[in-house]
Parts: C-alpha cells; sequence; structure tokens
C-alpha cells in the first residue's frame, strides 16, 4: 500500500480492509477525470454517504451530551460543527489535503488547502469507513476528530458575530479588520487580518479568502480573551495569603 495511505491510516487510528475504499475517499473528481477514470472512482458517492453518517452521529452525541438544550438550539450547533469551515479546520488537523489524489489543475489552482475540498475529502473518508467497519467505526472517528472539542468548535463558527457582541458589551471601541497582506495569483490567492478593538491590534488569522482570514482573526482573538478570562477567574479564585 502507498507509504502515504499507511501514514494517513496510523494518524486516524484506523485500518481499512477495503484498501479501494480509502483510495477512493481521497480521490477528487479532477484526478478522476484526468486519468480518464469513471466518475464514481472519485470520492463524490462516499461524500453523500458520509455527510448523512456525520448528521446522524453528530445528532446522537449532542442529544445525549446536552440533554437541557432545546431543538432549535441543538440544531444550531449541529450545524456549527457539520458546515464547511469547521470540516475544513478537522481536515487540517490531520493535514489531509496532503493525502489527497487531484488533478493537475486543481493541484495548480491550490485545491489541497481550499475549504470545500478538504472538507469534502473529510466527508468521503467518513463514508469510506461506515461501509468498511460499520456505523461504530465511523462514530468514534467523528467522535474523535469532529466532536472532540465542540464548544471551540461553536467558538469558531460564530467567532465573528461573538467578538462582536463581547466587544460592545466591554465598552472598548469598535472592532474592525484589516487587510496586511494579500499573496499569490488570482486562483490561489491567500489573505492575512488582523482585527482591531479600538484600533489597537488584538489579533490575526489567514485564509484562502478575506471573509475566512476575519473569521480566523476574529478566532484567535477569542481565544485569548477566554484564556485571559480563565487566568483572572484562578487567581480570584487562590485564598489570600
Amino acid at each position: 500500500m502507498n507509504r502515504k495511505l499507511q501514514e494517513l491510516e496510523e494518524k486516524i487510528g484506523y485500518c481499512f480492509q477495503n484498501k479501494h475504499l480509502f483510495r477512493q475517499a481521497l480521490t477528487h473528481s479532477s484526478y478522476a477525470n484526468e486519468h480518464r477514470q469513471d466518475h464514481n472512482s472519485c470520492n463524490e458517492r462516499l461524500e453523500f454517504l458520509g455527510d448523512a453518517v456525520l448528521e446522524l452521529s453528530s445528532s446522537e452525541f449532542l442529544y445525549k451530551k446536552y440533554q437541557e438544550l432545546p431543538e432549535g438550539d441543538l440544531t444550531k450547533t449541529r450545524a456549527s460543527i457539520v458546515c464547511e469551515p469547521t470540516l475544513a479546520l478537522c481536515a487540517g488537523e490531520l493535514n489531509l489535503g496532503e493525502y489527497l489524489l487531484l488533478g493537475k489543475g486543481e493541484e495548480a489552482s491550490g485545491g489541497r488547502n481550499r475549504n470545500s475540498v478538504v472538507s469534502d475529502a473529510m466527508e468521503a473518508l467518513i463514508g469510506a469507513i461506515y461501509l468498511d467497519g460499520g456505523f461504530a467505526s465511523a462514530k468514534e472517528f467523528v467522535e474523535r476528530f469532529i466532536l472532540n472539542d465542540v464548544e471551540h468548535k461553536k467558538l469558531f463558527y460564530d467567532s465573528k458575530t461573538i467578538l462582536q457582541e463581547m466587544v460592545q458589551s466591554r465598552d472598548e471601541g469598535a472592532l474592525t479588520y484589516e487587510l496586511l497582506k494579500e499573496e499569490g495569483p488570482d486562483h490561489n490567492k491567500s489573505f492575512e487580518v488582523c482585527a482591531k478593538i479600538g484600533g489597537v491590534e488584538a489579533g490575526r488569522g489567514k485564509g484562502r479568502t478575506k471573509k475566512a482570514a476575519e473569521q480566523m482573526a476574529a478566532y484567535n482573538v477569542l481565544l485569548k480573551l477566554k484564556k485571559t478570562e480563565r487566568a483572572s477567574e484562578e487567581k480570584a479564585g487562590e485564598p489570600c495569603t
């Protein structure tokens, strides 16, 4: 078996019985087209299946974990987890883009780092694990790599809105975003943005679009603020000497 595929198996902690399914999950339609393969040899059908498995497993997880939440809040939380940017974030933690089979054009246009490509591959991988090892195996993968930090996933999904509300409540000045850097050709751009509170830089973020960079900048600011809040709470709870 390809060494890179073996490396990915070790990373996800799952060994495929059907290696063809594993390879298919990582095969983008551009690669299949370029190599004149049957269209069903790409990962699109597995992505369709994985999407359903992800929705069911995340629904069950949230239903059991948040027993006091009403249906509307459960739905909103699930949406924050299964959306494209969050799945791309999870895929990035596995460096999933490195293992994809892409056509030359897709490769040249930055497909390995494109949210839509890696999030689709994440769902295809879930679908492949489901077919190969059953629902329990797929559910274990989802819980380990997607549902492993729900609060941070929710924070990431709503980062700009949450940060805006937090800044307004603290009355520390306006929240603004400034584009620091824009690199690469039109088909493969990279943006770096800084978030400012009251004109003072609070955090930075990078992304394939300006919007994605702003979201990441807001998320990084929130992580800093949450860390500061926790430190203050811990200090306040220390006994006086």
